[in-house]
């Protein structure tokens, strides 16, 4: 499944939501969300540009797909289907 390419950083952390990431603080144009879903603090910077380059975009759904132990594959097709 192909990433989407007009995604922007607020649309992202929406959708992180449903994993128990939270915005903690912004800092000029980037937000700080922690989730503790696990039991330990996991902390990723997303970008409030509109769109999310898609290399970006990559290396922040590896990082959940990490911490949440799941294929990143499989995240990609929970946050938007098919």
């Amino acid at each position: 499944m192909r990433l989407p390419r007009d995604l922007g950083g607020e649309e992202l952390a929406k959708q992180l939501s449903k994993y128990g990431y939270q915005i903690v603080r912004q800092m000029g144009s980037h937000m700080r969300l922690v989730s503790m879903l696990k039991n330990k603090p996991h902390r990723i910077t997303v970008p409030r540009h509109k769109p999310l380059r898609v290399g970006t975009l990559d290396g922040i759904l590896r990082e959940v797909a990490k911490y949440l132990e799941m294929d990143k594959r499989d995240l990609i097709r929970d946050l938007w289907g098919d």
